[in-house]
């Protein structure tokens, strides 16, 4: 129990102050447990930091498979446009998204090639998702759009609306994804209008 315990505080932690703001005193003291304590279950501080992550990189593939599980019965317009509404209003609300979008865009230095090899296992992972979603809806496609075109332009449009989320204000990210959506549909769809 106090392993699960550790991670979860230590991701709230890591997720608000970083690698280097996060104090493993604290994350001891808020799971009621000395310092030394914590090496019981982990070699170092780089070592509680890397199970942390690796966990919030498995979390975050199985949010976006279960919401796409979820979403079976819907047209696939609603499917995407749901999806990003939500995973951008997940930010602020999920401490688990936040840590891994925060350890993927500012990687320790020493942990570099550590996270690079997790993220682009998630990259890896809604590609593979969001082509078999466009296959499954691939009438709705443009005849000269393939599954792993429209996939692909979908998750370049959500990269960018994550660095707009993390670097930007509220106010460009809302009419840049409304925009960006807008244009992104009519681009694929056999559909004619905007959404």
């Amino acid at each position: 129990m106090t392993y699960d315990q550790l991670k979860q505080t230590a991701l709230v932690q890591f997720a608000h102050l970083g690698y280097e703001g996060a104090s493993l005193s604290v994350i001891a003291n808020e799971v009621g447990i000395k310092k030394q304590s914590i090496y019981t279950h982990f070699k170092s501080k780089d070592d509680l930091y890397i199970e942390t992550f690796h966990d919030a990189t498995d979390c975050e593939i199985d949010f976006v498979k279960q919401f796409i599980e979820n979403q079976q019965f819907y047209e696939l317009k609603d499917i995407l446009f749901r999806f990003l509404t939500e995973y951008l209003e997940r930010f602020e609300q999920n401490n688990n998204m936040k840590f891994f979008m925060r350890t993927s865009f500012y990687p320790p230095v020493k942990h570099e090639e550590v996270i690079k090899v997790g993220s682009n296992k998630f990259v890896d992972r809604l590609e593979s998702l969001f082509t078999a979603l466009f296959e499954k809806n691939s009438d709705t496609l443009r005849a000269d759009v393939t599954p792993e075109a429209a996939a692909l332009s979908f998750l370049t449009m959500l990269d960018g609306l994550l660095v707009e989320l993390i670097y930007g204000i509220p106010e460009r990210l809302q009419k840049r994804s409304k925009q960006s959506w807008s244009v992104f549909w009519r681009g694929i769809s056999c559909e004619s209008g905007e959404l």
